[in-house]
């Protein structure tokens, strides 16, 4: 199968969308906690400044909305070609990710070459039977 969208995120939840922290952002904490060593932090900012450059910053990103991205697959190669060395300082220091791909992001906002912006919905907590348990059963 195919995919359209690819995203390198974490476990950790951005508190301004409560959506898992994106590379980026994952690899920026790093470094603000002092995590990194400095020669890879100077390896980490190369790699964001060469992102800075190449990739059109979205207005909704600037604005602070609720908003994620996701590379276009189609489009990707020389993105995470460029991105690979942060996934490894990600590795290095033991910070779990995981690339998630999709056909459906969600709803899109913005949308550019190699890049769509997504808005963020509310989570949806539903609560359910558990199904391996028999009404009749006995929960001891």
């Amino acid at each position: 199968m195919d995919f359209k969208y690819v995203r390198i995120q974490g476990r950790e939840l951005a508190a301004s969308t409560m959506y898992a922290k994106g590379v980026f952002s994952m690899c920026w904490k790093l470094i603000q906690d002092d995590v990194m060593e400095e020669e890879d932090a100077d390896l980490y900012k190369e790699i964001d400044a060469w992102f800075a450059e190449e990739l059109p910053f979205p207005p909704q990103c600037m604005n602070k909305e609720k908003v994620i991205c996701f590379f276009k697959t189609e489009n990707s190669d020389e993105m995470m070609r460029m991105i690979r060395p942060a996934l490894w300082l990600l590795e290095k220091y033991h910070h779990p990710f995981y690339v998630v791909y999709t056909n459906d992001p969600g709803e899109i906002v913005y949308e550019d070459k190699y890049q769509v912006v997504v808005k963020v919905e509310d989570w949806i907590i539903e609560e359910y039977e558990h199904t391996w348990v028999g009404k009749d059963e006995e929960t001891t």
